[in-house]
């Protein structure tokens, strides 16, 4: 196949890219505004193409032989908050002209978009699923909504063949924090490790967020690429992808576990008004049975998400 991924330089973009890079069959490009590489440690580096372009201005990596594109750009939670323009040029314009693009281009192409659960907001009932209504606190979320829609309609139309999966908050991010206001969920694993203070932005230890490690959210999107045209309704494209509820306090448990007592000598604890605003009106309960009975997989726990982290730093020094 022949496999299109914007947003390419950022580490989900690299992670997919270097699994489906092991896969001598497939052809990759990878596109993102920034210079982006060939992700190390990628088993058919000659299989992959890079290019540096802003989407808002150049979609010429959109050909007509592309076999399905992952759509990864964006401006995430935080810095769309800070900056409107900024995120609704990138979050909703760019992703609407590559989209038009395509289907104008390769008409029913398999497209596979990154929304995100900062859609659901509150008022929310006590589990959430696809049949909850969406009512995003946050510009993020009201960019990925209004893409949700598009990409519904586009494929009830047979423009494009898409599929959304919301995704949990990430976590353990190798690599820069993000500019999100989940990123300290990261943070509070990563920074610890290695010697680094972590700032956790709410200081209520039962505050749950629902999260999923990259390797298992990686498996659910490779898995998007072969999910069957019908498997759901040509109208209904959204699925929530399969992740688990984690207090601060069990975040804490396995970083102990994992990482030894001494590293909660790091966390320091704080409250950030605007991010817990952020924060608070997210979902954290799910009802996952769709995904699953489409066949997407769920995470084992929090410290196996710690723990595939580090094999993770272990696995990177042999790439250098």
């Amino acid at each position: 196949m022949k496999i299109l991924i914007t947003g390419a330089g950022g580490f989900l973009g690299q992670h997919l890219a270097r699994e489906l890079l092991s896969n001598p069959e497939h052809q990759v490009i990878l596109t993102d505004i920034v210079d982006v590489p060939v992700p190390k440690g990628s088993k058919n580096p000659h299989n992959a193409t890079t290019v540096k372009a802003d989407l808002l201005k150049d979609q010429s990596v959109i050909t007509s032989d592309l076999d399905a594109v992952y759509l990864f750009h964006g401006i995430m939670s935080a810095g769309s908050e800070a900056n409107y323009d900024l995120g609704i040029s990138v979050n909703l314009e760019s992703t609407r002209i590559i989209l038009d693009k395509l289907r104008h281009t390769k008409p029913g192409v398999r497209v596979i978009y990154s929304s995100s659960q900062a859609v659901y907001g509150q008022p929310l009932p006590k589990i959430v699923n696809e049949s909850t209504l969406p009512t995003p606190e946050g510009s993020y979320g009201s960019a990925k909504l209004m893409i949700e829609i598009l990409v519904n309609d586009m494929t009830r139309r047979g423009l494009i063949d898409g599929i959304v999966l919301r995704f949990p908050t990430i976590s353990v991010r190798p690599g820069a924090p993000a500019p999100a206001a989940s990123a300290f969920i990261s943070g509070i694993i990563r920074e610890p490790l290695a010697g680094i203070e972590a700032k956790v932005p709410i200081k209520d230890r039962s505050f749950p967020s629902n999260v999923c490690s990259p390797k298992v959210l990686i498996a659910n999107l490779i898995h998007a690429l072969t999910l069957p045209s019908d498997a759901l309704p040509k109208h209904k494209r959204v699925v929530n992808a399969p992740g688990l509820t984690v207090t601060i306090q069990e975040m804490l448990d396995a970083l102990v576990k994992v990482g030894g007592e001494d590293k909660l000598q790091y966390v320091k604890e704080e409250h950030d008004e605007a991010l817990v605003r952020i924060l608070k009106s997210w979902a954290y309960n799910f009802d996952n049975s769709l995904g699953l009975s489409l066949g997407f997989k769920a995470p084992e726990s929090f410290e196996a998400a710690v723990r595939e982290y580090v094999e993770f730093l272990e696995e990177e020094k042999s790439w250098k």
